[in-house]
């Protein structure tokens, strides 16, 4: 070998080496960018797990437990007998499956192994396996059309696009946690309106209620039921405090957020005020149109 040849050999290395290391640092920088972006979505799904757990807990719902460990497969099928344990040979078959204990040295030939001679008489060309150890050895999957064929090989996965599958599912679930989140700041009562708006509506709604009660009480006072003292207090404090207290229930059921703590605004001196101005009002003008009636 020349000078020349053992240069170019020499130069021909190096750009080999230059070429591995490059590989070598780029492949190390995938693996890194691959551990964080896992890192980074195993947080993620961390903090969607504690917010999906706050939500439930908010609506009554408690999370679901976790699941049985799944052990590994079992390698022998149902109903064969286990293969008897054993020192194994050079083969990995065990003495007792059929298989030789010997290591063929040099010059010498294992009857029993891959290595014998075909035409040998009395030897075949591979020794016979028992069922059991044939499962063992063989991974199969089982055919309906009759004999056992090879389980085909899964496909290769890319972590990167695992991870970026992942991540899009990721930004779903938040998008999804999100619109929860809205809803479940939202009231059953009136979701639409607003607090003040609410408050107005379910005091005025159990002060009507307690006008219709306040009209039965005058229908009853007019047959003689009732006198005129417990119908002018009934009107006057004993139907606006139940309808103001009403209100208040109301309010403090179902019109209470599920994800806002404390407790809701009642506006309560507008309840009362409205609920001790309506009754007496609406017992008011039912006068003004009897009389006008009349």
């Amino acid at each position: 070998m020349t000078f020349e040849e053992y240069a170019a050999l020499a130069r021909q290395l190096a750009e080999h080496r230059r070429v591995g290391e490059r590989d070598a640092a780029a492949e190390t920088e995938r693996r890194r960018n691959l551990h964080a972006g896992a890192d980074y979505l195993h947080q993620r799904l961390t903090a969607q797990w504690q917010r999906l757990d706050q939500l439930g807990r908010a609506i009554g719902v408690p999370p679901p437990p976790p699941g049985p460990a799944a052990g590994p497969p079992s390698t022998v099928a149902p109903g064969s007998p286990a293969p008897p344990p054993g020192p194994t040979s050079a083969a990995g078959l065990s003495p007792s499956a059929g298989g030789s204990s010997t290591v063929a040295g040099p010059g010498t030939v294992d009857a029993g192994g891959a290595a014998a001679v075909p035409g040998r008489p009395g030897v075949g060309a591979y020794s016979e396996l028992p069922v059991g150890a044939a499962r063992l050895a063989l991974p199969t999957a089982a055919s309906p059309a009759g004999p056992t064929v090879p389980a085909p090989r899964a496909a290769a996965v890319d972590p990167a696009v695992e991870l970026e599958r992942a991540r899009r599912l990721a930004d779903e679930a938040d998008r999804h946690g999100q619109q929860a989140e809205v809803l479940a700041q939202r009231p059953v009562l009136l979701p639409t309106w607003s607090p003040l708006a609410r408050a107005v509506a379910v005091y005025a709604g159990c002060g009507a209620a307690a006008g219709v009660l306040m009209l039965a009480l005058v229908l009853a006072s007019g047959v003689g039921l009732v006198d005129g003292f417990t119908l002018g207090a009934w009107i006057c404090a004993g139907l606006p405090a139940l309808a103001f207290f009403a209100g208040y229930l109301v309010l403090g059921r179902w019109g209470r957020p599920a994800m806002v703590a404390g407790a809701p605004p009642r506006y309560l001196p507008l309840g009362f005020l409205i609920c001790f101005l309506l009754v007496p009002v609406a017992y008011c003008g039912y006068l003004l149109i009897f009389r006008a009636l009349r």
